[in-house]
């Protein structure tokens, strides 16, 4: 199977794993079931904002580090790294 459609499987799995955490972590920090959307009065610009910047930091860790732990198994299964030529 090539690399590629791994890749994407692979993002597919972190942007769920990612979610789900970001999830569970702001119910922790928050004491909130769900992050406040932009468009909900209820919450301020500060609100609003941290919540973007956690989750946007937490699917960024996630998926690289869902996507390097694929590349390390292609390069184990294959003995090549993803992208050499």
């Amino acid at each position: 199977m090539p690399y590629k459609l791994l890749s994407l499987a692979f993002g597919m799995l972190g942007g769920q794993l990612a979610g789900v955490l970001f999830e569970q972590l702001w119910k922790r920090v928050a004491g909130q079931d769900d992050a406040p959307d932009a468009d909900d009065r209820n919450y301020s610009w500060r609100q609003v904002l941290v919540a973007a910047a956690i989750e946007g930091a937490l699917f960024g860790l996630v998926k690289a580090a869902v996507q390097r732990a694929g590349a390390h198994g292609v390069h184990k299964a294959t003995g090549q790294w993803p992208g050499d030529h």
